[in-house]
């Protein structure tokens, strides 16, 4: 699975929240068995990737 949500002002970078809703929503895929294969965040000019970033 994988997940994505926007950030309508412009920041790419992931806020602790982000890695903190991230780490969840790892540990919950965990329990289901669905792995969590990538989160992205948009932006109206950008993208941030957790898996290319090495955060997941």
């Amino acid at each position: 699975m994988s997940v994505a949500h926007n950030h309508p002002s412009g920041t790419w970078k992931p806020s602790q929240v982000d890695r903190q809703l991230t780490r969840k929503i790892v540990e919950a895929g965990m329990i289901l068995d669905i792995p969590l294969l990538d989160h992205l965040i948009l932006t109206e000019k950008s993208y941030y990737f957790f898996r290319d970033e090495g955060d997941l």
